[in-house]
């Protein structure tokens, strides 16, 4: 029997009570705070947008500040609190969460609730993520381009209370899982880094005139066919892109497939392969650009642009430049001062990248594919080990976190 079998045995061993958020803690909803408001010394702030796209579980520090005056009028955050977001792109990152465990008072803003309790913050948070609370927000999530569950659908769903002794106990071991895992993200993140700093010395060295994204073929954009119309989807076959499965995966995750009849009568159209699509509005775009390539025909969504090159150059290329360029073109043409993130298409067309003949583009493709391959084939080496460690750490997690219920 485990130390946590004993714990719960001992402590109740009739079952685990379960309570609803608004039971244990008291929600309080977020608002303002745009980035416009972070400035470099002041009161710690956590955006909404952050919580996807920096922090984990916990964290001890705050990466943005406001003024004093400013967060005299946000949601304050003490130390133990948990901030969860009420709202997202899709549905997964909806409801994530972190709990702040700094020593002062921090505040955050709009799509954020603080959970303001006296449970375990490690322990609430870690519950958080499991596949339980998953399927209980799915209940009341709304909409559809934009998912909300909101901080009064929150303070509704069950989740479940041990003892605080029960709760320390199954944080350690979890604790112990995030340090092993975070161990084999520096490693990968270090040969990533050496692989994009070889990508771009390559790319930087070309001896090959400039030209603008804007003349290396057609950009094309497309829609998303209305979710109410289940003709459009149900048992469809057409791929169609959507930006969170943008990726260097060459398609094999497109999840999305639509039918005959939306192509027919949307505006929809199918864009030949190989493509090279760059995601132009998402809130991602405050992290990082995505920058992928798809081989067969293909559609997309509205917020991704995707170019069918002309006959003398080379799609993989492009991807290739576009890639090593990625953090250049999210500095100078990336727009974050609204809702959403998003690129600037004229500035973005007016990048220019190095194009030399297309025998050279291939071949320097072809060389900069193979040493792709090492660092990212989830198939060999570390990162088929730091995929199968993460969802060891899934199971064990969600198990630990499961319990038999104590009925009255």
């Amino acid at each position: 029997m485990s130390r946590i079998d004993e714990l719960v045995a001992e402590r109740c061993p009739d079952g685990v009570e379960f309570r609803t958020l608004g039971e244990i803690g008291t929600l309080v909803r977020g608002s303002g705070m745009p980035k416009s408001d972070f400035v470099d010394i002041g009161v710690g702030a956590i955006h909404y947008g952050q919580i996807y796209t920096h922090y984990g579980t916990w964290t001890t520090e705050t990466i943005s500040f406001v003024a004093p005056e400013t967060a005299a009028k946000l949601a304050k955050v003490d130390p133990g609190d948990v901030i969860i977001t009420n709202t997202s792109e899709n549905l997964e990152d909806v409801g994530k969460a972190v709990a702040w465990l700094g020593r002062d008072q921090i505040v955050t803003g709009g799509h954020a609730t603080v959970i303001k309790h006296h449970q375990n913050p490690k322990f609430l948070a870690y519950y958080l993520q499991t596949a339980q609370f998953f399927t209980k927000k799915r209940r009341y999530a709304t909409g559809t381009k934009v998912i909300d569950v909101s901080a009064n659908s929150l303070a509704k769903i069950e989740i479940p209370v041990p003892p605080l002794e029960v709760q320390r106990e199954i944080v350690r071991i979890l604790d112990t899982f995030t340090e092993l895992e975070a161990e084999l993200e520096a490693e990968l993140e270090a040969r990533g880094q050496q692989y994009a700093h070889y990508r771009l010395e390559i790319i930087r060295r070309l001896n090959a005139p400039m030209e603008s994204l804007a003349d290396l073929g057609q950009w094309r954009g497309g829609m998303t066919p209305s979710k109410a119309n289940r003709r459009y989807w149900d048992s469809g076959t057409v791929p169609w892109l959507a930006s969170m499965d943008v990726s260097a995966s060459e398609g094999r995750e497109i999840r999305g497939k639509v039918t005959q009849l939306a192509l027919e009568e949307t505006s929809l159209k199918i864009i030949p392969g190989p493509t090279v699509v760059v995601v132009m509005r998402s809130n991602i775009l405050r992290r990082f650009l995505p920058v992928g390539i798809v081989k067969s025909d293909v559609t997309v969504n509205q917020d991704i642009r995707a170019l069918v090159p002309r006959k003398d150059v080379d799609a993989e290329y492009v991807y290739q430049a576009l890639s090593a360029a990625s953090e250049t073109i999210r500095a100078t043409c990336v727009r974050t001062d609204g809702s959403m993130a998003a690129v600037d298409s004229k500035a973005f067309l007016a990048f220019q990248i190095p194009m030399p003949p297309i025998a050279e583009q291939r071949r320097v493709a072809v060389s900069l594919r193979g040493f792709d391959a090492m660092v990212n084939d989830l198939s060999l080496g570390l990162p088929a080990e730091l995929v199968a460690r993460r969802k060891q750490y899934e199971y064990y997690r969600d198990r630990l976190l499961m319990f038999e219920e104590a009925r009255p």
